[in-house]
C-alpha cells in the first residue's frame, strides 16, 4: 500500500464518519461534507492503485 492509498482510505473513513454525525445531529451540510471527502478519499486512493499498477509494470519489465 502506497502513500496515496493510505491517505485516500483514511479520508474515505473519515467522510463517512462526518457524513454519519451529520446524520445523527441533522446537519445536511455536514453530511454533504463527509461525501465530499469520501469521494476525494476516492480519487486519492485510485491515484494510488494507479501508482501501484504502473510502478508493477516497471517491475516487471
Amino acid at each position: 500500500m502506497n502513500k496515496d492509498q493510505a491517505t485516500g482510505a483514511a479520508k474515505k473513513l473519515g467522510g463517512k464518519m462526518q457524513e454519519e454525525v451529520g446524520k445523527l445531529v441533522g446537519s445536511k451540510h455536514q453530511q454533504t461534507e463527509g461525501i465530499k471527502h469520501q469521494i476525494a478519499g476516492n480519487i486519492q486512493e485510485t491515484v494510488g492503485d494507479l501508482k501501484a499498477a504502473v510502478k508493477q509494470v516497471k517491475k516487471s519489465k
